[in-house]
């Protein structure tokens, strides 16, 4: 794991993160360790919060299973419509019919991401906005399948003769935060080799 001390890289100071203790050596609250993941926790709620609206519009507006002609609702003719379809694999339908256990995949990869925060450098302001990303994304999926079985998905693409595979806020979140936190990776420092 990082120690909380190491040098910052060029993309910020570290956020102090739940080492327990603050800059000046006196002991950290509670509260004020979960404060130093602002950026994170304020990113994820308004994934998840713009995630779950969006899904519970579209169920209002479209009953389950709205797909092609007069069922969905154009937007750009030929170019991009509101369906309401479910999905009960992960991203392009794999795994499909394992919604449970990709829940609790999900759940898992939720609590590794805590275990390994610092490993994964959670304590840079800078790569908290990309995890909120994934965060926000992942639970607002994992509330679908425990809630309905499956992933409300309901942006519609279509490139000529290719169709997109549908998808939902979540995953968006999700491919923005993976590609958010690729980028900051590779513009951190290489560490320097441990002495022999």
């Amino acid at each position: 794991m990082k120690p909380e001390s190491q040098t910052p890289g060029p993309t910020g100071e570290p956020a102090s993160g739940d080492s327990g203790q603050s800059k000046s050596g006196h002991q950290r609250s509670k509260i004020q360790r979960i404060w130093a993941y602002r950026h994170l926790w304020i990113v994820g709620v308004l994934v998840f919060a713009a995630d779950q609206i969006t899904k519970q519009m579209i169920a209002d507006r479209l009953p389950f299973g709205s797909y092609g002609t007069f069922a969905q609702i154009e937007v750009i003719p030929g170019f991009f419509n509101l369906v309401h379809v479910g999905n009960t694999g992960a991203a392009w339908s794999m795994f499909t019919g394992q919604s449970l256990w990709l829940a609790v995949l999900a759940i898992v990869t939720l609590g590794a991401m805590f275990w390994w925060r610092h490993t994964l450098g959670l304590q840079y302001r800078a790569a908290q906005p990309a995890f909120g990303l994934l965060v926000g994304g992942v639970v607002g999926n994992i509330v679908d399948r425990l809630a309905h079985g499956h992933v409300i998905d309901f942006l519609d693409f279509h490139f000529g003769g290719y169709v997109f595979p549908t998808f939902n806020v979540a995953d968006s979140g999700i491919c923005v935060g993976v590609f958010w936190y690729i980028l900051w990776s590779l513009r951190q420092p290489a560490e320097p080799a441990a002495a022999k």
